[in-house]
């Protein structure tokens, strides 16, 4: 099993010379809180803004998709048995929602103009997913913040992802991790482990590594959308990989 090298001076897939026009970022829950935390951190909050708004000033347009596992676990919660996982599934909507009005008052605080969507309706805090309306925000330069998964159970906010960046006809999407890209194995329990700096769909399928869930990679692959999994800790990286660096994590195409 070998890793493909790759150098700075390569170029990220998507509109002109290689550069994204559109990218959709993939933020975890557990992206606001510190390590190990619980809830919405104000340092780790104004972080994920200020990254949000440095990539925005190259010129890219952007949505996110964020998790909620930083409020409740939909999947932990039902596995314990009382409360069925559809149900579950739909309290953890409700706490991407929680993130995401965070992060839209953060952007605004920064200056950034910035609209929060939710694929359940909540109309005191967030305007109903309306493709056409989202793509209207993002050419008019407005960060769109996407909430409530795909407003269904049964579905990860990876399978969200893979959808929103179908629908909004993204060039690529970012996986913020905490590790700086997909490895063999568990770095952290096999110091072994090599990373790969790019990958094929099929064979992250194939080998089960855990980029992202089946069905998100199924329709990344089938719509041809590379996936770029990244260390979202790395100061930075998002700007850089919107002005063409392709040095940073590990790319699935």
């Amino acid at each position: 099993m070998t890793t493909t090298p790759t150098s700075s001076s390569q170029q990220a897939p998507g509109g002109s010379a290689g550069v994204p026009r559109r990218v959709l970022l993939k933020l975890s829950g557990e992206a606001f809180c510190a390590a190990g935390g619980f809830g919405i951190d104000r340092d780790e909050l104004r972080t994920i803004a200020e990254e949000i708004k440095s990539a925005r000033e190259v010129g890219a347009e952007i949505a996110v998709v964020v998790g909620g596992g930083n409020i409740i676990r939909g999947a932990e919660l039902a596995e314990q048995g009382d409360i069925p996982q559809s149900t579950a599934d739909y309290m953890g909507m409700l706490g991407t929602v929680i993130n995401g009005v965070a992060l839209k008052e953060m952007l605004e605080t920064l200056g950034v103009p910035t609209r929060l969507m939710s694929a359940i309706e909540i109309k005191a805090v967030a305007e109903p997913f309306i493709r056409g309306r989202a793509l209207r925000h993002m050419e008019k330069g407005r960060v769109v913040v996407l909430a409530a998964g795909t407003g269904n159970p049964f579905f990860t906010t990876d399978s969200c992802a893979a959808l929103r960046a179908s629908e909004l006809e993204c060039d690529l999407l970012l996986k913020a991790t905490k590790v700086d890209g997909v490895y063999t194995a568990d770095p952290k329990k096999d110091p072994s482990a090599t990373k790969y700096d790019e990958l094929s769909y099929a064979q992250a399928i194939d080998q089960r590594l855990r980029v992202m869930d089946l069905t998100a990679l199924a329709m990344c692959e089938d719509r041809d959308i590379p996936v770029l999994v990244f260390d979202f800790w790395d100061r930075g990286s998002i700007r850089r990989v919107i002005e063409g660096d392709r040095s940073i994590g590990t790319l699935l195409s």
